[in-house]
């Protein structure tokens, strides 16, 4: 791994000595007062059994009395109560989902653990109904359009970006502490008002970051984690755009080979590199303006994450046949994001540099889910709450990390380099198969994280779930 300049280093062990600290002064959050959720979700109708809450906690933990906000926190009770386990609390990733949602829709959990566990999610800082901003865009100004082409579109966007944040940071209390550090002690917060002693969690995705950094700030307070779909933190920004890019070009690998052998691709009897490559073209030469190239390779990055080969062929079909590409919305919650991930791009070279790079890795798909994130935080102020490090975890149970072998979001080496910094205090389950979230793939995977959740049972080491 590329070395972290000793600003970074330095930085990271200021924020990890110094919060807990202060976090831990608030010795007693106030009690959680349940009661009926807003019903606030089309086509989920409220469920009795659910219970909402609100829990009031600090902005900034460095000043556990000063100004304070309430997170949103849902509660579904454990089926059978007689064989309660305790509590659950999953980690919802993005940045931006909501784990509320979750917990209503109890599409994330297997009948077992819908059983034993209560299961309980929040939304985090900035998202949804936890001190969510208003954001809306400077109209005097202009967002340009993805890839950027010059020096000009370069400085455009980061004072596109400062302006949209501007206009966010007074809606929203936590928008500049949304970091996951902070979210990390609202978590611990959250336990104790649950009056849990030891922490049962599952995260996805980026959530499993909430879980890596607090089995690393309190390791004595965890009793399980699980890491699905692996969020590596430790990577600069060069590595992180260039993995995050070979991962996307290993997915669409897999589709082109699923669509060369299965007649179920409308484009089986074609190159489909070629007609790919074709639809590319086209973008490129302003065809299906105003989208552009990017917003065909985000159709991949959303539909491979499924994956959704069919759906994936069926429009690059239709893009070949000139109609543009549907608008893809992959929001990230950028008072979370950027606080994480310093994106520090200087100009224009070096921002055409990371492209380059980008696509020397991924020659079909060209960008990657990294050169995302450096759009949605090119001008964030430096240094970040919270910078990338190599994790330090010595908790007495190892955490459990699963992953597909192909997974165009969070890719097989992330979950691999986190299990490296985890040592013995991790243990790495693959996917032999496809997609994001890995959780439900099969009755594999699915009782690994069952049996290490209710029974504290580890897999061998090296344990594999095959492709379904």
């Amino acid at each position: 791994m590329p070395r972290r300049t000793v600003a970074v280093v330095v930085a990271a062990l200021t924020v990890l000595a110094g919060l807990p600290v202060a976090a831990q002064a608030v010795s007693k959050p106030p009690p959680l007062v349940w009661g009926e959720c807003p019903d606030d979700l089309p086509d989920v109708p409220l469920d009795p059994r659910v219970q909402c809450a609100r829990l009031r906690l600090p902005v900034d933990w460095a000043q556990p009395h000063g100004e304070s906000f309430e997170l949103a926190v849902a509660r579904r009770p454990a089926r059978l109560p007689d064989r309660r386990v305790g509590t659950l609390v999953f980690g919802p990733g993005g940045p931006g989902d909501s784990g509320v949602e979750r917990v209503r829709k109890a599409d994330r959990f297997s009948d077992e653990l819908l059983g034993r566990f209560d299961l309980v999610s929040f939304d985090p800082r900035t998202v949804a109904r936890t001190a969510a901003p208003v954001c809306t865009p400077d109209p005097t100004l202009r967002r340009p359009s993805i890839p950027l082409t010059s020096q000009a579109d370069f400085d455009a966007l980061v004072a596109y970006n400062r302006a949209l944040w501007d206009r966010c940071r007074p809606t929203s209390p936590v928008f500049d502490h949304a970091d996951t550090l902070s979210t990390v002690h609202d978590l611990d917060a959250l336990r104790r008002a649950l009056g849990e002693r030891l922490l049962s969690f599952h995260g996805s995705s980026y959530g499993t970051l909430l879980g890596q950094q607090y089995a690393e700030q309190y390791p004595k307070r965890v009793r399980a984690v699980v890491l699905e779909s692996v969020f590596d933190h430790s990577l600069d920004m060069r590595s992180f755009v260039r993995t995050q890019a070979a991962a996307l070009q290993d997915a669409f690998d897999e589709f082109a080979a699923w669509c060369d052998s299965s007649a179920e691709c409308v484009l089986h009897d074609r190159n489909v590199r070629s007609v790919w490559d074709g639809v590319l073209d086209r973008a490129d030469r302003g065809e299906y303006a105003p989208r552009t190239a990017f917003d065909v390779t985000a159709l991949a990055i959303g539909m491979l994450a499924g994956p959704r080969w069919p759906q994936l062929a069926a429009t690059v079909r239709d893009m070949d046949a000139g109609m543009p590409p549907p608008a893809v919305n992959l929001p990230l919650a950028a008072g979370a994001l950027c606080a994480d991930w310093p994106a520090t791009v200087r100009d224009y070279d070096e921002y055409a540099d990371l492209v380059r790079e980008a696509a020397a890795v991924a020659p079909d798909v060209r960008y990657g889910g990294g050169l995302l994130a450096t759009h949605t935080c090119l001008g964030w102020p430096s240094p970040v709450r919270n910078p990338p490090h190599d994790l330090d975890v010595h908790t007495r149970t190892p955490l459990l990390l699963l992953n597909a072998l192909h997974d165009p979001r969070t890719g097989y080496d992330w979950a691999t380099n986190v299990a490296r910094q985890l040592g013995q205090h991790g243990r790495l389950v693959t996917y032999e198969g496809w997609g994001h979230g890995t959780y439900q793939r099969n009755d594999c995977t699915t009782a690994v994280v069952d049996r290490y959740l209710v029974d504290l049972a580890l897999p061998a080491p090296g344990a594999r779930c095959p492709a379904s």
